[in-house]
């Protein structure tokens, strides 16, 4: 198991007591520290498998990490491990605190879309836009660990004012629907053990190890739940690197990597500079780029792979003009070198670009196929069953309700819906029980 590490990646996986961050430039084998730590403390310490605790970002990274520690540890030696995205373990939390947390069993959790239609239905506004705004500014506020009240508090324009009064509002009626939204699985966990030191303390003898990938992308909120749940002397290990950190957009606070070091004076640090993915031309002009960064950790990745081609950076005039040169450098390369269009793969930053360069390789007769799309999950048909399935467990789900209440057409128009939505209210009842007596 550490005869495949290198000197850095060892040490790390033998750091077994105390605060440590892995700083792990790309490409230098995180996940395998981390899962390699993982089977190090169950079998050769004999940390039982229920108190070591590993969070991701993704589901994909979670079951990766997965399959990994199941090739090391035994279904019996790995019995009660968790290792899952932060949400996941904010919803662990919640299923087992539901009372402390007032929910009632069988909560449901609404997915963008059923929030979106939920602030829809409370702001009254036709523009989707503005309610996207407005769902984006209230998740915001909760990464951010503020309540309703808080956001009320600290508003100072109009609009402000607009929105935190429908954050109030939405609050409400999620509550009353024995409902939460995605980022409540942090906020609400974060909230509880603020406020309840017994609780906090629950969780602390559980979770005797702690293990957070990519920590550069953890917000304010998921920051505070790391903090909750460890005290300072705890066997946190924190792998991540400030050079990749894309999600400030979204809430992620870089500069958690340095409140590390505030937060937990013992912490060690160790640098993971070895790449595994990449030549050193790439990693060259990597390091020269990430140089001019401010705030940063020293570190300057290498390889074994040796040099590698020569890189070309192409200046372009504007979006249509860079999809041009994409198409024309295919045909070019593809001519010369006598390959397949199978061979190629066109890499963007944002959806917002695929457009543009399908333009571009359509105009060139140029085939193509992208990858991602609409998810399985989004699809009009599976969230009709979903809705079902979340109302049978969770009759209070009005959202789900009201997605299921014409699906088949029932012909119950919105003067009909309105007229109940305003009995329900005046009952004090969702909207599945408030139609049984108006019906």
């Amino acid at each position: 198991m550490l005869a495949s590490l290198n000197p850095a990646q060892r040490e790390a996986v033998l750091h077994a007591h105390g605060p440590l961050l892995v700083l792990a430039g790309a490409g230098s084998g995180k996940t395998r520290v981390i899962t390699a730590k993982i089977a190090h403390l169950v079998r050769k310490l004999q940390v039982p498998a229920r108190h070591v605790y590993a969070v991701t970002f993704t589901n994909k990274a979670a079951r990766e990490m997965q399959e990994r520690v199941g090739k090391m540890l035994s279904p019996e030696e790995r019995r009660g491990l968790h290792v899952s995205t932060f949400h996941t373990l904010g919803l662990t939390i919640l299923k087992h605190e539901h009372a402390a947390a007032g929910l009632r069993p069988g909560f449901s959790i609404l997915d963008a879309e059923d929030a979106l239609a939920m602030l829809r239905e409370l702001s009254k506004l036709p523009d989707k836009s503005q309610v996207e705004e407005l769902r984006n500014r209230i998740s915001l506020w909760k990464n951010e660990g503020l309540s309703p009240a808080e956001a009320l508090a600290r508003a100072e324009t109009d609009d402000d004012h607009d929105a935190a009064r429908l954050f109030v509002a939405y609050e409400r009626q999620l509550r009353a629907s024995n409902a939460l939204d995605f980022d409540d699985l942090i906020a609400l966990p974060v909230r509880l053990f603020a406020e309840q030191a017994e609780l906090r303390q629950k969780w602390r003898h559980r979770v005797r190890h702690l293990l957070v990938d990519e920590v550069q992308d953890t917000n304010a909120a998921q920051y505070a739940l790391l903090r909750h749940l460890l005290d300072v002397t705890a066997n946190l290990t924190a792998v991540g690197d400030d050079h990749q950190s894309v999600y400030a957009w979204r809430g992620a606070r870089p500069e958690n990597l340095n409140l590390l070091g505030q937060d937990y004076p013992t912490l060690k640090v160790i640098k993971l500079e070895q790449n595994y993915r990449s030549v050193n031309t790439v990693l060259k002009a990597a390091n020269a780029l990430i140089r001019n960064n401010s705030k940063q950790f020293e570190k300057n990745l290498w390889s074994s792979l040796g040099e590698g081609e020569p890189l070309r950076a192409l200046l372009c005039a504007d979006a249509e003009d860079e999809a041009l040169r994409v198409a024309v450098e295919i045909l070019q390369h593809k001519f010369r070198q006598r390959t397949k269009f199978a061979d190629y793969a066109v890499l963007y930053r944002g959806n917002h670009q695929a457009r543009v360069l399908e333009g571009a390789l359509r105009q060139h007769a140029i085939p193509y196929h992208i990858t991602g799309g609409q998810s399985f999950f989004e699809r009009s048909e599976i969230r009709d069953l979903s809705a079902y399935l979340r109302l049978l467990a969770n009759p209070d789900d009005d959202t789900a309700f009201l997605r299921v209440v014409n699906t088949p057409r029932r012909e119950i128009g919105p003067g009909t819906l309105e007229k109940l939505g305003a009995y329900a209210q005046g009952r004090g009842a969702s909207l599945d029980a408030a139609s049984r007596e108006f019906g």
